[in-house]
C-alpha cells in the first residue's frame, strides 16, 4: 500500500494541494490527471518521498518502481540501464549478479524491448527509453510502480504499447500502479480509481468511469469534453479543441440518442 493521510504541499504562499487523504493498494491502478502547472509532478514525488509534506503523512513500501518523465540518453547498454534497477539491493559496493542481470532480462521481455539489451540507451528512440525506464522499475522488484506522465513525449503507437502493458501489469493483481497524466483516455484504458487536480485546491477522487464525466473534465480542463459510445462498445474521451470558449461547453456535447 501507498498513500498520503491529510498531507498539503505549500511552496511560499501557494498550496499545491491540502488535506488529501489517497491510498492505492496492492492490485489496483490509480491515474492523476489535472492541467500544467497544477502539481501532478509534486504528487508524484510526495508519493515517492522526494518531495517533503508541509503537513501530514505518507505511507509507503521500501522499495518503489520509479518511472520519471524522461531518461537522459547517455551512453549505457541498455541492459545496463535496467540493471541499474537492482542497485538498492547491491549496496554501495556490490556488483549486479546473474540473478541481477536475469531480472533485468525478464523486465525487457514484459515490455517487449529484448532485442535492444545490446543497444545504447543513447541511440534508441524517446518512446523505446520511456519504455526501458518502465523495464528499470520493474527490475527493482517492487510491487509499487509510480510513474510521472509516462506518455507525455510518446507517439500514439507507443502510448498504446504502454497502456497494454500498463493494463496487463494491473490484471496480474501483484502489483499497485499509479501514474500522471493529461490524456483521460488513458486513465479510462489502465485504471481502477481517479484523481483530478482542479483548479486552486481542490481535488476530485473516485472509480474512472465516474470520475471522468464530460463536466468534471470540463471542469478540469476548461475545454469542452465529449464522451462517445464506440461501436465496440468502449468509450473514446474527446476534447473539443479549437471550439469557441464563450460558446456554452453543453451545446457540444453529444446527446444520448446520438452516442
Amino acid at each position: 500500500m501507498i498513500g498520503l493521510n491529510n498531507a498539503g504541499v505549500r511552496f511560499g504562499r501557494r498550496w499545491i494541494f491540502r488535506n488529501l487523504d489517497l491510498e492505492a493498494q496492492r492490485g489496483t491502478s490509480l491515474a492523476v490527471l489535472g492541467p500544467n502547472g497544477r502539481g501532478k509532478t509534486t504528487l508524484i514525488r510526495a508519493l515517492i518521498g522526494t518531495q517533503p509534506l508541509t503537513e501530514g503523512t505518507r505511507q509507503a513500501p521500501a522499495v518503489i518502481g520509479y518511472v520519471p518523465q524522461a531518461g537522459s540518453p547517455v551512453a549505457y547498454a541498455v541492459l545496463d540501464m535496467v540493471v541499474m534497477g537492482r542497485a538498492q539491493a547491491l549496496g554501495v559496493f556490490g556488483s549486479p549478479s546473474t540473478e541481477d542481470y536475469q531480472a533485468a532480462r525478464t523486465a525487457l521481455a514484459t515490455v517487449g524491448l529484448s532485442s535492444l539489451a545490446s543497444r545504447s540507451f543513447s541511440e534508441i528512440s524517446g518512446g523505446e527509453r520511456q519504455l526501458v525506464l518502465l523495464a528499470r522499475a520493474l527490475a527493482t522488484g517492487a510491487q509499487t510502480i509510480v510513474l510521472d506522465e509516462p506518455a507525455s513525449a510518446l507517439d500514439l503507437a507507443n502510448q498504446h504499447r504502454l497502456l497494454v502493458i500498463l493494463n496487463d501489469l494491473r490484471q496480474n493483481g501483484s502489483f499497485t500502479i499509479i501514474f500522471s497524466t493529461h490524456l483521460p483516455q488513458h486513465a479510462l484504458h489502465a485504471t481502477d480509481e481517479t484523481l483530478l487536480m482542479m483548479s486552486e485546491c481542490e481535488v476530485a477522487r473516485g472509480p474512472t468511469s465516474e470520475m471522468l464525466t464530460e463536466s468534471n473534465l470540463e471542469r478540469t480542463y476548461h475545454v469542452p469534453v465529449r464522451r462517445l459510445a464506440m461501436a465496440d462498445g468502449q468509450i473514446a474521451i474527446v476534447p473539443v479543441l479549437g471550439a469557441n470558449p464563450a460558446r456554452d461547453a453543453s451545446s457540444y456535447r453529444r446527446s444520448n440518442a446520438n452516442d
